[in-house]
């Protein structure tokens, strides 16, 4: 697909995709906490009820998501939306490097109020915080929105000194 066919995903529609991402992780992650720590579990004070807790709560849908990343470059909600994940410079899928970055990112940008995730709705390229940390952009098939431009790194002019040696 060429770069003329491609649009970065806006704010709204990234919102809804996050939105089905969620309660698909959360019919998961909740019977396997109440199999562990019975309904007692959403009554609790406690931020961490233990090692389960970190590894089904946490860990999971950490692993997964990254996992969807690098196999599909996308998740659930944004296959519903037809977007997927891409490196900013190359429209190559995300590295696991840049896969763990964004993912991480999505705590930066939560953060301070969400302004991170907000800011995909003033971005001209529609980039998060977490994309920017990434170097990553959300693309689909164009629909009329802005088109997408990949940026390749420079090519370094040759070293004049260096060819007048050789």
């Amino acid at each position: 697909m060429a770069n003329d066919d491609l649009e970065y995903v806006g704010f709204w529609l990234r919102a809804w995709a996050s939105v089905i991402d969620t309660v698909l992780i959360m019919m998961v992650m909740y019977p396997l906490l109440v199999a562990v720590y019975g309904w007692a579990y959403f009554g609790s004070e406690k931020l961490i009820q233990g090692p389960a807790d970190v590894l089904i709560s946490i860990v999971m849908p950490a692993a997964a998501i990254v996992w969807l990343w690098l196999k599909r470059g996308s998740t659930p909600g944004k296959d519903a939306i037809s977007a997927k994940i891409v490196d900013a410079k190359t429209g190559n899928p995300p590295t696991l490097g840049q896969s763990v970055i964004r993912y991480l990112g999505y705590y930066v940008s939560t953060i301070p109020f969400g302004l991170g995730l907000i800011w995909v709705a003033f971005d001209p390229r529609k980039q998060g915080w977490h994309d920017k940390m990434a170097g990553t952009v959300v693309v689909r098939r164009r629909r009329g929105g802005t088109p997408v431009v990949f940026q390749s790194p420079p090519i370094p002019a040759p070293d004049k000194a260096r060819s007048a040696i050789s």
